[in-house]
């Protein structure tokens, strides 16, 4: 399978404003994403850029970018339109959406996420890890996997929720909203309207789950990463590089 790697990025943030060209230790914070990317060694990296400023720090650091359409809905349209300009032949069978906010992310991690789309039945893969901190269990803001028993470290999900689910013992699933996608997939999720789900979950993925879709999910050893959504985040992604030194 010949993939590559898309970052959507855009400027506006509700919580974080011009977050993708936030300094972190000297770099913006898309250009971290790009190297992280880059250092997975699974494909081309590429900057799908609402801006024209996100675009210009991306090529400076030597990265390559497209610019697409601002008033496009989602980052996963964003990865689309970009696809149509970067690869109209089709010559990859398979694109990683990876967040431009997610600076921490291993290169190990996003190498994982291809292995669901190794089952012929897979039509898209994406991330969890187990939720160990017990603040995660109740907050809305970690988007919970509903996932079958695992094999070989990959699981099938069957549902993501904002709420505390399922109920009853058993681990509980922290989503790491990264996604590889088929192209024949991630063509008909964007051609399609939100989903009835997806608008109450506020989910996008919920989308292709009620399309019929099957999603694929890759075990991560150890804590998720997290993505940059407020200065707090912001100072966390410093922290990281920092120590990295």
């Amino acid at each position: 399978m010949r993939s590559l790697i898309v970052i959507p990025a855009r400027m506006s943030s509700a919580r974080l404003p011009g977050k993708p060209l936030a300094d972190i230790d000297g770099l913006p914070m898309v250009v971290r994403v790009c190297q992280q990317a880059s250092a997975a060694n699974i494909g081309p990296v590429w900057v799908a850029a609402a801006e024209t400023e996100i675009a210009d720090a991306v090529e400076r650091a030597g990265f390559s970018a497209v610019l697409t359409d601002p008033e496009l809905p989602s980052g996963s349209d964003r990865v689309h339109a970009a696809l149509a300009e970067i690869d109209s032949e089709g010559t990859y069978d398979a694109v990683i959406n990876l967040q431009g906010d997610m600076p921490t992310l291993e290169p190990g991690a996003l190498r994982a996420v291809l292995k669901p789309l190794e089952d012929d039945a897979c039509d898209v893969a994406t991330l969890a890890a187990v939720i160990r901190e017990e603040t995660e269990v109740a907050d809305p803001n970690v988007v919970k996997a509903v996932l079958g028993d695992a094999r070989g470290g990959i699981s099938r999900a069957y549902y993501f929720s904002r709420a505390t689910v399922p109920t009853g013992e058993g681990p509980l699933w922290h989503h790491v909203g990264v996604y590889a996608w088929r192209r024949a997939a991630l063509d008909d999720f964007v051609a399609a309207p939100p989903s009835g789900l997806e608008k109450r979950e506020r989910l996008e993925q919920l989308r292709a789950l009620e399309l019929g879709m099957r999603i694929g999910c890759a075990i991560l050893e150890g804590d998720p990463p997290n993505g940059v959504d407020t200065p707090e985040d912001l100072e966390a992604a410093r922290r990281f590089y920092t120590r990295a030194r």
